[in-house]
């Protein structure tokens, strides 16, 4: 499932990205990583905070529905 439907609060792991190889780069600079536990910590209209390596990141919505957890 993409990260978008994930609740607050919960803790998920990064299976695959989806998208160009750029974006699939782009997400590893900031930290996303396959096997990497993820948590969510808010979201609004125009994207959301993900705790990740215990970083806060945000990021927008297009960019967190290329992000597929499990």
């Amino acid at each position: 499932m993409s990260l978008t439907f994930a609740e607050i609060g919960e803790t998920k792991v990064i299976v695959e990205f989806k998208g160009k190889d750029e974006v699939k780069r782009h997400l590893q600079d900031l930290g996303f990583v396959k096997g990497e536990s993820i948590k969510l910590l808010s979201e609004n209209d125009s994207g959301l905070i993900i705790l990740v390596k215990g970083v806060r990141i945000a990021i927008n919505k297009a960019l967190a529905s290329k992000i597929m957890v499990a």
